[in-house]
């Protein structure tokens, strides 16, 4: 399946046993496709400027930013802090994570999050234009 794979399989010896788990990908494409909404959005945001905390400047941060609109479009976990704050936590992404079907209703609520929060201000007419822009950014990979 790929190039790891490939190498465990090309080291073992005949007769050797093996086990593992198999499960069924999702569309690899499209799990792309998530990852370049949120660096398209990314290299949109401008933050909040220059902020100092504590003596540091504070800094733009991808898989913050790339975690904060999974919260905000309503997949997380809830938890409590030690001090018995609530936390939110971003479900996971991966691939064994969710399906397909729940992968796509993800991507939906990031891009209206990020439509909203972002790519509106930013000269995009529509969702759509900025769904057509993370096509072509698709094809340069």
């Amino acid at each position: 399946a790929d190039d790891d794979a490939a190498e465990f399989i090309s080291k073992m010896k005949t007769g050797q046993g093996v086990t593992g788990a198999f499960r069924k990908l999702r569309n690899v494409r499209f799990h792309r496709k998530v990852f370049n909404l949120f660096k398209l959005a990314f290299d949109a945001w401008e933050g909040h400027g220059e902020v100092e905390y504590g003596g540091v400047m504070v800094l733009k941060n991808f898989d913050r930013f790339r975690k904060d609109l999974t919260v905000l479009s309503g997949f997380y976990n809830a938890t409590y802090t030690f001090r018995g704050d609530v936390r939110l936590e971003p479900k996971s992404l991966s691939f064994g994570s969710m399906c397909e079907e729940e992968f796509g209703r993800v991507y939906r609520a990031i891009l209206n999050v990020i439509w909203g929060r972002v790519m509106q201000h930013k000269g995009f007419r529509s969702q759509e234009e900025v769904d057509a822009m993370v096509e072509k950014l698709l094809g340069y990979e």
